[in-house]
Order: structure tokens, then C-alpha cells, then sequence
């Protein structure tokens, strides 16, 4: 059984499974087939589902192909063919000659001879259009999204159609190398380094952390923070990496505007004492809460407070949604420090490069405009 091809039915299965977020081991064990086959399954497609092909009504279909077949061998003639499929004479005519004449018709591969030239192959919209192929191979080496990329190509070609794509397109485009449209190599400038799409609900659960003296809840939060109307509200936490490094990351509510403090180790005294002098080269008011998780290291908060006039406030316990622009933050941050980098080799000016390229990269939730223009409208006179 794990050697043999899946058939159509076992087809549909896999890529059901796939879409509905099971792991490539999940599907395999199913489908009694190495999770080595499934993945290669896989990756042919990029991870994107084939568009099921449907037979039209008016053609023969595989059994009438091996009635022919077998009433040719029992002697029976043409238009008692025709009669017995309800069929015209010469639709069973032409289906005879075009396939070997009486003694060489064979059903099957009269079969996979239909489907071989009934296919229809549409072309690609990237390899018709070479100005807009540059635009999306610049940008996606930029490390723009595909979504990204196609929510501003409809801003700034909103009157050319023939400059716009959809962010689907340009994956498919990716990932299946068939295409042969953009480069494989663009594969690994996307913020994920997969090589093949993923589903939606195959997403990994936040875990929560420890206990924070006199934290303060989030739902003690002024409205004001949780509406987005005006900017000063943030959001922070840290990432890790190997030997026990960190990143302080810090993303503002209204604008996604994002900071990186190079910490040295997330000691709550260390911690606090980078994100103050962090915080202290803002304008004054540019930040006037903070968001945290429950990690050890915001232990100190009272401090920082004292230090910086910010407001604490801290997420429930395995709540990481709470905090839902540091924690998308955070994913794309993976892009440039992926899990198992040494952070502590990224000096300061290192980290303040990473977030220019993050302030400087349009978002769909900001209508495409940049976090640092977004702010900028309300910082600058």
C-alpha cells in the first residue's frame, strides 16, 4: 500500500487534510504512505490544491471508453455501439479512429489520451508582463509580503489593471516551479522560508507565562489604547534565540511603528534598564502605556514607570492575542533573526536597520501606507 501511486479518491483526501491544517506525519498515517511521499506530493503543487478538472457531460466518459472497447473484441458494430451508449454513430466513429481504428482501440489509453489533450494551460500573468515581473522580484527581495506587494501595486496602478496582481498569483508563481515565471531563490526572502503554502488554521497556540507582582490587568487599559484612534499606546515583549539571547521588541498600536532594544540578557533589571533608555530618546508623550505578556522580565515595571512616566499593563495569562501587533510583529522578525540565531551578536545599529526596513514596508491594515509615515503624519509639524 505505501508504495503504490494514490489514486484520485486518496488525491482529494490528501489535499482535504492539507487545507484543513494536518501535519504532513497526520496525513501520511492516514493515508497508510510515508510522510516522505506525502510531502513530495506536496511540494510538486506548492502546497497549493490543483484545480479539479471536470469532464464536460458531452464527452465519453472512461466506462463508455471500455464499453467500446470490449464490444469491438465481442464483434459488435458501430451503430449498435452508438445505440447501446445512446450515443450518435459518428461520435463513436471518430472516437475509434482517432485512437487506433477497431483492432488497436484500447479504453484506457484512449482515456488518458483525452485527458492529455484536453488540457488547457492558462498562462501565467507574470510571464506576459516583464515590467511588472521586475516590480514583484524587486520588491520581494526587499522582503515586501506578496500580499504586500499586490495591495500596492492597486494603490499606485489603481488605473492600470495590467500593473496589478493578486497576492495568490505571486505564490503560485513562487512555489510552483513549473511556472517557471519567478526565481526559487525569491522563495527565501519570504518571511516564513517555506517552500511550500501552508494553511490558515495550521497556525501554532501562544503559551502564557509566569506571574508579575502588582501587575496591572490589561482591562484596566484607558479605551483610548484599545480603539487605535491615536498613537503613544505600545506593545512589547522579547524574542529569543540561541545561547540564551534576546531582542526587546516594541511596536506601537496606532501606527505599527516598530522599535528593537539589544538587551543583554532578560534579567528583569537588564531589560528595564535598555527599554528606558530606549523609550527616553522618544518625543515627549510618544508613549504613555505599554503593553506586556506575563514574562519575568517586565518584573521591574515599577521602575520603568518611575523612570520613563509610561503605564505598565499586562496581558492575561495565555492571552498572547492581547497583544496582536507585537505578536504579528514578532513573526515578521523571524524573516531577518530566524528561531536558533545567536541574537547577541546583532549590535544596536544592526537591530535600528532591521526595524527601518520594517517602518518603511506598507501594510495591509494601514491601506498600504508605511508605519513610519503613519506616524509621521502625527510626530512631525
Amino acid at each position: 500500500m505505501r508504495g503504490k501511486r494514490l489514486e484520485p479518491a486518496e488525491k482529494r483526501e490528501l489535499w482535504d487534510r492539507w487545507k484543513s491544517g494536518q501535519s504532513v506525519r497526520e496525513i501520511g498515517e492516514a493515508l497508510s504512505r510515508y510522510p516522505s511521499s506525502v510531502f513530495h506530493h506536496l511540494q510538486r503543487e506548492g502546497g497549493i490544491a490543483p484545480k479539479e478538472r471536470v469532464r464536460s457531460p458531452a464527452h465519453l466518459s472512461a466506462a463508455e471508453r471500455e464499453e467500446i472497447s470490449r464490444g469491438l473484441v465481442a464483434g459488435k458494430s458501430i451503430r449498435s455501439l452508438a445505440k447501446q451508449l445512446g450515443r450518435a454513430p459518428s461520435t463513436i466513429s471518430r472516437e475509434i479512429a482517432r485512437n487506433g481504428g477497431c483492432h488497436a482501440y484500447r479504453g484506457s489509453a484512449a482515456e488518458h489520451r483525452a485527458w492529455q489533450q484536453t488540457e488547457r494551460p492558462k498562462s501565467c500573468v507574470l510571464s506576459a508582463n516583464s515590467a511588472l515581473r521586475q516590480i514583484v522580484t524587486e520588491k520581494l527581495q526587499e522582503q515586501w509580503s506578496p500580499k504586500q506587494v499586490a495591495g500596492w501595486l492597486k494603490v499606485i496602478h489603481h488605473n492600470d489593471p495590467t500593473m496589478q496582481i493578486s497576492h495568490e498569483t505571486i505564490y503560485r508563481s513562487l512555489f510552483i516551479q513549473a511556472r517557471g515565471v519567478l526565481k526559487k531563490e525569491l522563495v527565501a526572502h519570504l518571511r516564513s522560508g517555506r517552500t511550500i503554502r501552508r494553511a490558515k488554521c495550521a497556525s501554532a497556540k501562544g503559551q502564557g507565562r509566569g506571574q508579575i507582582v502588582g501587575a496591572i490587568s490589561i482591562s484596566e487599559r484607558p479605551a483610548e489604547a484599545e480603539d487605535r484612534a491615536i498613537p503613544g499606546h505600545w506593545e512589547g515583549d522579547l524574542i529569543s534565540g540561541s545561547h540564551n539571547s534576546h531582542i526587546a521588541t516594541l511596536v506601537e498600536r496606532h501606527s505599527r511603528f516598530v522599535m528593537l532594544v539589544r538587551v543583554e540578557s532578560k534579567e528583569t533589571e537588564t531589560v528595564v534598564a535598555a527599554l528606558t533608555r530606549k523609550v527616553q530618546t522618544l518625543p515627549q508623550g510618544l508613549m504613555t502605556t505599554l503593553t506586556w505578556d506575563r514574562g519575568k522580565e517586565l518584573a521591574s515595571h515599577r521602575k520603568f514607570t518611575v523612570a520613563t512616566d509610561v503605564k505598565v499593563y499586562f496581558c492575561d495569562p495565555q492571552s498572547p492575542w492581547q497583544r496582536g501587533s507585537n505578536e504579528n510583529t514578532n513573526g515578521l522578525l523571524r524573516q531577518y533573526f530566524p528561531k536558533g540565531t545567536d541574537l547577541s551578536v546583532f549590535s544596536q545599529g544592526q537591530l535600528d536597520e532591521v526595524a527601518r526596513r520594517l517602518n518603511t514596508r506598507p501594510r495591509m491594515t494601514l491601506g498600504f501606507a508605511t508605519p513610519a509615515d503613519t506616524l509621521g503624519a502625527w510626530v512631525l509639524p
